[in-house]
């Protein structure tokens, strides 16, 4: 069965882009080629993007083995209200708390590929602006981690790919303007934007809980047994 949830992968990305614009903002706007002609300009952030939303979708793949093994086990609507109380508890943290998760030290990420990232910063390609987007993807941050964590619920290989893509791609408006008029998204604009992403979580986390309780409700709460338990019954 299609898994409706993998959109609210894109509602997610986008709600959260402000702490990607907090976090990855200093390396948006010192990205090569801001001296290139307007389609240049253009393509090379793109470039830029579509590298993270790559990485983003490997890492969903790599959940989703996971995700689809549990599911093949029986444990698929353990591992949805699982995720989803974890997702919850996120959302329902104190500020202080959550910022702290969101905000990861790239110390792992320095020593792993900071010497490839300063060459491809260097370059001003567009495969280098690829390039720096894909290992960009690979910075560590709370938020994509709160994304894979939505990811391995959806049960399915291509579900978990399908809801990282779509995170990705709602984190790029908000960083694609940035790069492009630095002026676009004032601090006031990223704070009040970043207020929305616990309530966003929370959403999520509620919706995989009804999801995993299989309480019969079309595209809220389905039955992910399949009728099994009701014939079961049927039996006795």
């Amino acid at each position: 069965m299609e898994n409706e949830l993998i959109w609210a992968g894109l509602a997610l990305g986008f709600l959260g882009s402000a702490h990607c614009a907090g976090m990855c903002g200093p390396i948006v706007l010192a990205l090569p080629g801001s001296d290139q002609p307007t389609p240049s300009l253009v393509t090379g952030r793109l470039l830029y993007n579509f590298g993270r939303v790559i990485t983003y979708m490997i890492l969903g793949l790599i959940v989703g083995l996971i995700g689809a093994g549990a599911s093949l086990a029986g444990y698929q609507q353990l591992i949805s209200i699982i995720t989803g109380v974890l997702i919850l508890a996120f959302a329902l943290l104190p500020k202080k708390f959550y910022n702290k998760l969101l905000h990861q030290s790239p110390a792992f990420f320095n020593n792993a590929f900071g010497s490839s990232f300063k060459r491809l910063m260097k370059n001003g390609s567009p495969s280098s602006l690829f390039g720096i987007g894909l290992l960009n993807g690979l910075l560590p941050c709370g938020f994509v981690y709160l994304g894979l964590i939505g990811a391995l619920a959806m049960g399915t290989l291509w579900g978990s790919v399908a809801f990282m893509g779509l995170f990705g791609l709602g984190t790029i408006p908000l960083l694609f303007a940035m790069s492009l008029i630095t002026r676009f998204m004032g601090a006031d604009f990223r704070f009040k934007l970043q207020r929305l992403l616990p309530v966003g979580a929370a959403v999520l986390g509620v919706l995989l809980i009804l999801r995993g309780l299989a309480l019969g409700i079309p595209f809220i709460s389905p039955d992910l047994t399949g009728g099994m338990m009701s014939g079961a019954e049927s039996c006795h």
